[in-house]
């Protein structure tokens, strides 16, 4: 496998985003934020298939603190992603020893 079809796992922070923040603050205190979870999710899928080929990456999680998410891709689409308007940061995820 050459180096550019490795894959590794990248967090992605979008840019500000109203509806997020709306849901966020209307969740505020709540034990259940289904509605932002599930918000969240759907934006990151539909970020992910917009801009990557099927079945190349495997989405970990979405960050509900902060609306981003974690994937495992490969560092020529983490440049894509870096390109897409609605993406604010994309940074590989470094483990500490």
């Amino acid at each position: 496998m050459g180096s550019n079809t490795k894959t590794e796992s990248y967090f992605v922070f979008m840019n500000y985003d109203p509806e997020y923040e709306r849901l966020r603050a209307d969740n505020k205190g709540k034990k259940e934020t289904n509605e932002l979870d599930l918000y969240l999710s759907q934006k990151h899928d539909e970020i992910l298939a917009r801009t990557l080929e099927p079945g190349s990456y495997k989405k970990i999680l979405s960050l509900v603190i902060v609306d981003g998410f974690s994937a495992e891709i490969t560092e020529q689409q983490a440049n894509v992603l870096r390109s897409a308007k609605e993406v604010r940061l994309v940074e590989k995820n470094q483990e500490l020893k």
